[in-house]
This record gives structure tokens, sequence and C-alpha cells, in this order.
């Protein structure tokens, strides 16, 4: 739990420094967090590629790795359906469709604004950036608690960027490659599940 009050600590002093008059106005105009992105997920990739048993954990996995991300669509729907029962506000439509974003909020609060209107769409963008909030600060206990495999998919489709680095730390190198395959296949289906959602 530590490194999660270290991360949440770092979060608002960003917060807290970006929304001062402190930083130049350069640095407030480049998204440096892209750019400490690509070399977090460089690093990582060093360490998996440098880790043999990554390797071997893929190969053994074969098409059964698939039921992670299978799992996490099942799981979210129907979480998602089931919390729709208490949002009078929301229907159960646009409730799956904003759990289908599963954290990739960037593309799935616009896709739902545009067929859904602009509250849907901030709820969405709200709910997703919560997840991938919930899961850099709650991975350790993730594990603890549900297992290695658990803050893989609560990270959806981040789990192969942003939360990548805490999955890897707490759930293993072993686990880093199922992360990135999972979070690749939930980002691809992302735009196609919003959309087929919102057809109906």
């Amino acid at each position: 739990m530590k490194n999660s009050f270290i991360i949440l600590a770092f979060f608002i002093l960003g917060i807290l420094i970006g929304n001062s008059d402190f930083l130049p106005i350069v640095l407030q105009e480049t998204d440096f967090s892209l750019y400490a992105l690509y070399i977090l997920i460089l690093l990582v990739g060093i360490s998996i590629g440098a880790d043999r048993k990554s390797w071997h954990v893929l190969q053994q996995a074969k098409f059964s790795i698939l039921l992670v991300p299978v799992g996490t669509i099942i799981g979210t729907l129907t979480g998602c359906a089931f919390l729709s029962i208490f949002l009078k506000s929301t229907s159960l439509q646009e409730s799956l469709a904003v759990g289908s974003g599963f954290g990739y909020y960037s593309l799935s609060s616009i896709i739902i604004t545009q067929k859904a209107g602009e509250t849907v769409g901030v709820i969405a963008l709200l709910a997703n950036i919560s997840r991938e909030i919930i899961t850099l600060l709650f991975t350790p206990l993730f594990v603890k608690i549900f297992g290695k495999l658990a803050p893989i998919s609560a990270g959806g489709a981040t789990s192969m960027d942003t939360t990548l680095p805490i999955i890897s730390r707490f759930s293993g190198h072993d686990y880093a490659i199922v992360s990135v395959v999972h979070g690749t296949i939930l980002t691809i289906l992302v735009p196609f599940l919003v959309s087929f959602i919102l057809t109906f």
C-alpha cells in the first residue's frame, strides 16, 4: 500500500503544480506525460525481453491467454448491466457503452459523445479515467486479495501502456506479456464494441 500512496501523492502534486502559475508556458503546453510513458514502456519492454521465463509463459499459455480479455469483457459488461438498475438517469445501453471503453477514455468518450450526447460522454470519460487511476493505486491490493491476473483485468485497455509498469512490478514479469496482449486486444475492440452497443 505504501507504493499506492506514493503514486497518489505524486498525482496530487502534479495536479497542484499544473494548476498553478509555477510552470513556464512551454512546459504547460508540452505533453511530457506521453514521453514519460514511452520511456516507462521501453524499460518494461527491456525487462520483459531480458527475462526468458516470460516468453516461456507465453508459449505455455497459447490460446488460453485469450481467456483473460474475454473474462474482462464479460465481467465489465455484467457489472455495468447490474449497476444500470440503480442508475435511473442512465439506460442499460448507455451503461454498457460506458463500460465498453475499458479504460480507453480518449477514444471511447469521443465516440459516445457523438452517438449518445455530451452528458454520457462526460460520464464515460470520468468512469474510464477512474478505472485507470484505481488500477494504478490498488494494484498491490488486487494482487494480494484476488491474484496476479486481477490488476490486468482491472486495467482493461490500459494494461498495455499506462498501468503496465505497475502491473509488471506487482504481478511479475511473467504476467507483463499477458498484460500487453490483454490491453492490445481490448484497445482494438473498444471502437467496434462501443459503436455496436450504441447502434440499437
